[in-house]
């Protein structure tokens, strides 16, 4: 019963269900943004201190929705949202965005994705190629694209058994020893947690199978995404709904050292989102300058009219330290 509630929940939340206001305007193709600035007070939970925050607006139609998030240079950010379109925008430190481009992604065919074919949901950027790696949950697939973001270079499907779709691929994360890391929003055949995979080599490109895991989210919600910290470890961001507030983000952070073949992953939680700024965060990036480290939230509106798409900023400071590396379990 109490599954059927939370899934009752998830539905008249995200939507859409008859008589919600959707954001489904005229066909505008304006590529123009703007960045209003948040007006909160700045405060630190667990080991996250506020920093900036944005709310992200737009007459493009298709401007939304934003399930994953890099950090291109100092001022530039990449997003991709889970209606199939990816934004590149340039955010000044006035908080102005003098320059802004929309565009949906490339398909296998070339044709215009139907919302199914295009529910992208996770996302890597790699600064030294400029090539970008994505994952869609509806087919299971993992993508990568060219520096353009206008062509599909590789592509593969994820491991049988399938991931439902609708839970499905849903964080991605690159190790720094090239492994890439996938978690499922909530793919949950075991009992011992929800299932995750670690490729060794390109996930979008024909190689050995990954070793599937399992991550066990004690209570914190579902994973909505992953960056890798500067230490190697793993930060991951869950999405745990309620009423006051609708969306709770929890963040934690997870040692890549404790990953094999079907073991168990726990993760330590270092702070949470302030409940004023409350969102559905599904992206997440984290950037390393003058010595600070920064993590990047974005939130997904779901094209809903009382959502909004923020972009928020949070020092890192005083993590917990990784554990020594003789005391660490070797990834089989």
């Amino acid at each position: 019963m109490r599954r059927l509630l939370l899934a009752a929940l998830i539905f008249l939340v995200l939507g859409p269900v008859p008589g919600t206001v959707m954001r489904f305007p005229d066909v505008d193709v304006t590529e123009a943004a703007a960045a209003r600035p948040l007006v909160f007070a700045p405060q630190q939970t667990g080991t996250m201190r506020f920093a900036r925050g944005w709310r992200l607006v737009s007459p493009h139609s298709r401007f939304g929705g934003f399930s994953a998030i890099a950090r291109m240079a100092p001022d530039r950010f990449q997003l991709v949202g889970d209606n199939g379109y990816w934004t590149r925008l340039t955010l000044d430190s006035r908080g102005a965005v003098p320059k802004v481009d929309i565009r949906p992604l490339p398909t296998p065919d070339g044709r215009p994705a139907r919302k199914s074919m295009a529910d992208t949901e996770a996302m890597i950027f790699d600064p030294e190629s400029g090539k970008t790696w994505v994952a869609l949950e509806h087919i299971n697939q993992i993508w990568r694209l060219d520096a353009d973001l206008s062509k599909i270079e590789s592509r593969r499907k994820l491991p049988e058994p399938r991931w439902p779709k609708n839970r499905g691929p849903e964080a991605m994360a690159r190790l720094a020893d090239g492994r890439t890391v996938v978690f499922s929003e909530d793919a949950d055949n075991d009992p011992r947690g929800r299932e995750a995979l670690i490729y060794i080599g390109d996930p979008a490109a024909p190689g050995p199978a990954p070793i599937r895991f399992f991550y066990d989210s004690r209570g914190k919600g579902l994973v909505s995404d992953a960056a890798p910290l500067p230490d190697g470890r793993i930060l991951l961001v869950h999405r745990r709904l309620g009423f006051f507030p609708v969306f709770t983000t929890i963040i934690a952070i997870v040692d890549p050292a404790d990953i094999g073949k079907d073991t168990v992953v726990r993760s330590r939680t270092i702070g949470r989102v302030p409940t004023p700024l409350a969102e559905n965060y599904e992206g997440a990036a984290v950037s390393v300058e003058g010595g600070r480290t920064w993590l990047w939230l974005v939130a997904d509106d779901n094209f809903n009219a009382w959502q909004r798409s923020l972009l928020l900023q949070f020092e890192l400071v005083d993590l917990p330290p990784a554990r020594a590396a003789d005391s660490k379990k070797a990834a089989r």
